[in-house]
């Protein structure tokens, strides 16, 4: 099969597209054959060793949509022919034609979309919806501060917190302001134009994707006995403590039953992935570089083979 793979960590000329066997199955594993894969940063951050060392070499990638084509010894929960989608593990490969993962980590794909769209929402879907309901709790009526909200991650945390009934608030640079008030951003703060301190009133919950001086500034914005997430920063020692808040730095968990819930939100439609780049799994180096800039809109994907539909 084709794959993706990294023989050395370092920039985008490390990608590798190469043939290498078939995955088999083992027992409580099943096989899916790859329509399409998500990018996310932590894709990146993997392949120029910034996450750390690890066994070489490996297959690239994290979110895959598929159908299910074989199946290991034991009980799975999938059989061959379901449509799935699913955050696999570091190094089990999702930029690849095929790839092997336990049934616990998969769930059925949402019905009302295609691969593209479901490839693009495993990763940021569960570390917008780990961050927002696990972690800080979120809960009808309270408001929350999104920053870069326009991001594949953010862009997810703004339709659930909408979906849940909170207040909306998101960050993003001038060009997106329409884009989020379209999925439900109530109000809008031009980072560039305006210090979202002055602007944002204090608010429940702060999700911070981006992390710095952002992060920083963050604090003053949360009312007493609120929840700062951030996905990218370590929390300081003792400075939830001084402003009265809690805080947590997130480790996106892979869950399969998360994902269903997801997909379930998506088919009744108030949520819906937003894809803006596809690229065809050989110019995987390409997505990368675009990835890397911070910029882009929603989540880029790769289309590895054609949807069947």
């Amino acid at each position: 099969m084709k794959a993706i793979r990294i023989h050395e960590f370092g920039g985008t000329e490390v990608m590798k597209y190469e043939d290498i066997p078939q995955p088999q199955p083992g027992p409580g594993e099943i096989r899916i054959r790859i329509i399409a894969a998500g990018i996310n940063p932590m894709d990146w951050k993997i392949r120029s060793g910034m996450v750390g060392e690890m066994p070489l070499p490996m297959i690239m990638g994290l979110d895959v949509a598929g159908i299910v084509d074989d199946q290991g010894p034991g009980e799975v929960s999938f059989r061959p022919g379901e449509e799935v989608f699913a955050k696999v593990s570091i190094g089990q490969g999702g930029y690849a034609e095929y790839t092997v993962v336990n049934s616990a980590q998969v769930a059925r794909k949402p019905k009302s979309i295609g691969f593209v769209e479901s490839a693009a929402i495993p990763t940021a879907g569960l570390a917008a919806w780990q961050s927002i309901f696990d972690i800080a709790g979120l809960e009808k009526g309270q408001s929350i501060l999104i920053h870069g909200a326009a991001g594949g991650v953010g862009s997810f945390a703004v339709q659930f917190a909408r979906w849940k009934g909170a207040y909306v608030i998101g960050t993003a640079s001038e060009k997106n302001e329409q884009f989020l008030k379209s999925i439900g951003a109530d109000k809008f703060i031009d980072y560039k134009k305006q210090r979202f301190e002055n602007v944002a009133g204090k608010v429940d919950v702060v999700l911070d994707t981006i992390g710095g001086d952002t992060f920083e500034r963050s604090w003053g914005v949360l009312k007493p006995g609120g929840f700062l997430v951030s996905t990218v920063a370590r929390i300081p020692e003792g400075v939830p403590e001084k402003y009265g808040v809690r805080a947590q730095t997130l480790m996106t968990r892979t869950d399969g039953e998360e994902l269903a819930q997801i997909a379930a939100i998506i088919d009744e439609q108030p949520v819906k992935p937003v894809v803006t780049t596809v690229l065809p799994l050989s110019e995987a180096q390409k997505a990368h570089e675009m990835s890397e800039t911070h910029h882009t809109r929603g989540k880029i994907v790769l289309r590895v083979a054609e949807d069947p539909q």
